[in-house]
């Protein structure tokens, strides 16, 4: 009833029994609802509100107690200013299509549409700071946001192919396994393995395949064009990582110097480097 009563039209489905018989009525939902807690509400919720974080009052910082008997009647006046306002700008409400900054859409274009529209028919300085307002409340949203289980394994995954073409399920889990801080070491009390990746991956369409390795070995595994377009809707674009620009430089040094007789010895990351012997792409 939450989920749907942020929209103006929107309905929930009831039944109820009248003469023995069973029938039912669509209800409005659509109502304004404020809702304070500890911790997060579902996520469902949380996209469809306007979230503002509320910290503990630091020392030294004063905040004026709310006295009912001194300021209920200046808000009841107040009150009655803003209904009378908004009564007569409901029609110009109706057919207003405010300009969205950059970066909101889609549900958060749903949320902050009504505000935005409230701010550029009161006018003056409330449309920019309504878009601000807006901006920062998005963004906020955006850097607290967990992403689902699924997506997260997406872009681990994304980290651990590095810029290999290919990786077997044994080699793929080891590199997951490697990130203590990960999941994957225990998802409702197990480790993943190759039947819980399979199925994390199943409803984006990717599934392992027989590959060929380097060494002539056959292994089941995953291939990076499989990910590609998963990659790219679900994930943001990956930033350039500064171990690949200095990969990048020593390799141009060893063209020049040529092949140094010390072994390097440094381990790679859990998720991530190279592998000269990565197999060519299938034809």
């Amino acid at each position: 009833m939450i989920n749907a009563g942020y929209r103006r039209g929107a309905t929930v489905g009831r039944c109820f029994t009248e003469k023995g018989k069973v029938l039912t009525q669509d209800f409005s939902t659509y109502a304004a609802v404020a809702m304070c807690g500890l911790g997060d509400l579902p996520d469902t919720i949380m996209s469809r509100s306007v979230i503002m974080r509320m910290r503990r009052r630091g020392q030294g910082e004063k905040v004026e107690a709310f006295r009912p008997h001194l300021h209920e009647q200046p808000a009841s006046v107040l009150h009655g200013e803003l209904a009378s306002w908004a009564a007569s700008v409901s029609g110009l409400a109706e057919t207003a299509q405010p300009a969205l900054p950059d970066g909101i859409a889609d549900r958060g274009a749903d949320v902050w549409g009504p505000l935005l529209t409230v701010a550029e028919l009161a006018g003056g300085r409330w449309p920019d700071l309504a878009r601000q307002a807006a901006i920062e409340a998005v963004l906020s949203a955006k850097v607290n946001e967990r992403p689902s289980l699924p997506v997260q394994l997406l872009a681990d995954i994304r980290t651990c192919f590095g810029d290999k073409d290919r990786l077997p399920t044994a080699d793929l889990l080891a590199k997951l396994l490697a990130d203590e801080e990960a999941p994957w070491g225990d998802i409702r009390g197990r480790k993943i393995d190759a039947r819980k990746l399979a199925e994390l991956l199943r409803p984006y369409g990717i599934q392992s395949s027989t590959i060929r390795m380097a060494d002539g070995s056959t292994p089941k595994g995953y291939k990076r064009d499989s990910f590609q377009d998963t990659w790219k809707r679900y994930l943001p674009a990956p930033e350039p990582d500064a171990t690949c620009a200095t990969d990048a430089t020593s390799q141009e040094s060893h063209n020049k110097t040529g092949a140094s007789s010390v072994a390097d010895k440094t381990a790679p990351p859990p998720c991530g480097g190279t592998d000269e012997g990565v197999a060519k792409p299938e034809s």
